[in-house]
């Protein structure tokens, strides 16, 4: 369980930074061009897209990897960073497969009590 919780973890952690990658880019284009013709409209709350753009993919990534050492704390941050993804992103088309993937690699994680059977 624990080296499914890394693989999603860090899979979900990767497909995160996609989303927010374009997420952030959206804000700052948005700024840049204004409101051409009523083609764009900024967001709601810049600040925390742009927080959840970069802190919730990194702690996906960082609970993935440490999902096998340290099961409890990775699977605690993979959950923290599902949460934040759901808050800052929503659940669409885009964010359902890293909030999924991201939020089951956390409760794999907290669940493996034994180590891994080799």
């Amino acid at each position: 369980m624990r080296n499914s919780a890394l693989i999603l973890g860090i899979i979900g952690g990767v497909v995160g930074m996609i989303v927010g990658f374009f997420s952030y880019g959206y804000t700052e284009v948005v700024n840049a061009l204004g409101d051409p013709g009523g083609l764009f409209s900024q967001v709601d709350n810049v600040e925390r897209i742009r927080a959840v753009s970069l802190v919730s993919p990194i702690l996906a990534i960082a609970g993935g990897a440490m999902a096998r050492a340290r099961a409890a704390i990775g699977g605690g941050l993979m959950l923290v960073s599902a949460a934040g993804m759901y808050w800052g992103f929503g659940f669409g088309a885009f964010t359902m497969f890293p909030i999924a993937m991201v939020g089951l690699g956390g409760v794999l994680a907290l669940t493996a009590r034994q180590p891994d059977r080799h």
